[in-house]
């Protein structure tokens, strides 16, 4: 057996990992705010998540991903906002603090973002629905709001930050087949694009959702029949459409994760309720995602094919 270098043990052991790293900064911040971890994870990933997205924000480069303008943090009048005296920003009304006892209120210093998001928070209250009042003071966005909310309930339900696991729609094992069909003209209900994929697949395969996420919508869609939409951790809501009917049990705020059967493969859709059998059986899969301004749809078949293919070297490695 060929011995591993000392110093490559250590460099593995060193490398820090990020989901540990952030929990013990939020059960750090709770602990002294009593706001929610959960909720401060939540927040966090939102930001992180517009911040990836807009051209009008810098890129998140440390541990978290909550953003505070300088004028914001130092306040809009101080003379000196690269001044880190917290006395000095609470005079000009910045709403940075201290929050690791160092004597500096610092943009760039984690625990003190972090802290200044709960410290503001703390203002309103730390249940449930004083946070989402200090949420929607702070964003002025009510799909904002119910996106950290969604989150929030993510994390507290499985209680921990890794959920970023994906799967493909329907089984791997059963007949189907797709192409990438997004941006394509549409004649059904009027001239429109395409916003999505469609997986042609036998009546009544099992849909499975494709992540870990909250049910946001479920019911009837003139267009897309029998419909579920599911909000991610990503800001990406996942859109299945022409059902052939819904999972039993399954309702609108309950929690799925990756591959968890919500529905069937159908040919619902294009007329009243319960309107069936204009177009061969297929799933109509659409992803949009949201930068806390405004959502779109992307194309979703290379999300598909990779998914596709990572699930089938999970596969293997069970074998």
């Amino acid at each position: 057996m060929t011995a591993v270098p000392h110093r490559e043990v250590h460099a593995k052991e060193a490398i820090p990992n990020p989901y540990q790293e952030r929990m013990r900064l939020y059960e750090k911040v709770e602990a002294v705010t009593q706001i929610p971890w959960y909720y401060l994870a939540a927040i966090d990933q939102y930001e992180r998540n517009i911040r990836l997205v807009r051209r009008d924000l810098p890129k998140p480069n440390g541990l978290l991903g909550i953003y505070f303008r300088p004028e914001v943090w130092a306040g809009p009048a101080n003379p000196n906002p690269s001044k880190e005296n917290p006395a000095i920003i609470q005079f000009f009304n910045g709403i940075g603090v201290d929050g690791d006892g160092d004597g500096k209120a610092s943009i760039d210093n984690d625990e003190d973002v972090l802290y200044t998001m709960a410290n503001y928070l703390l203002s309103y209250g730390v249940d449930h629905e004083n946070l989402k009042i200090g949420l929607w003071n702070y964003y002025k966005r009510d799909r904002t709001v119910g996106s950290i909310a969604t989150y929030a309930k993510l994390y507290r339900h499985f209680g921990r930050l890794d959920l970023d696991k994906r799967v493909f729609p329907v089984p791997l094992y059963s007949n189907h087949s797709y192409r990438s069909t997004w941006g394509d003209r549409r004649g059904w209900g009027g001239r429109r694009s395409h916003e999505g994929t469609d997986i042609f697949a036998g009546y009544g395969v099992p849909v499975r959702a494709t992540c870990y996420g909250v049910v946001e919508i479920k019911g009837w869609n003139k267009y897309g029949g029998w419909r579920i939409g599911i909000r991610d951790i990503n800001n990406t809501y996942h859109y299945f459409a022409h059902l052939s009917g819904f999972a039993k049990d399954i309702h609108v705020g309950q929690v799925v994760e990756p591959g968890m059967v919500i529905g069937g493969v159908g040919s619902s859709g294009y007329g009243p309720p319960g309107t069936s059998g204009k177009f061969p059986p297929h799933l109509h899969y659409g992803m949009y995602k949201d930068n806390g301004i405004s959502e779109w749809s992307f194309d979703p078949y290379p999300h598909l094919a990779r998914w596709k293919q990572l699930e089938r070297i999970e596969l293997r490695k069970k074998k």
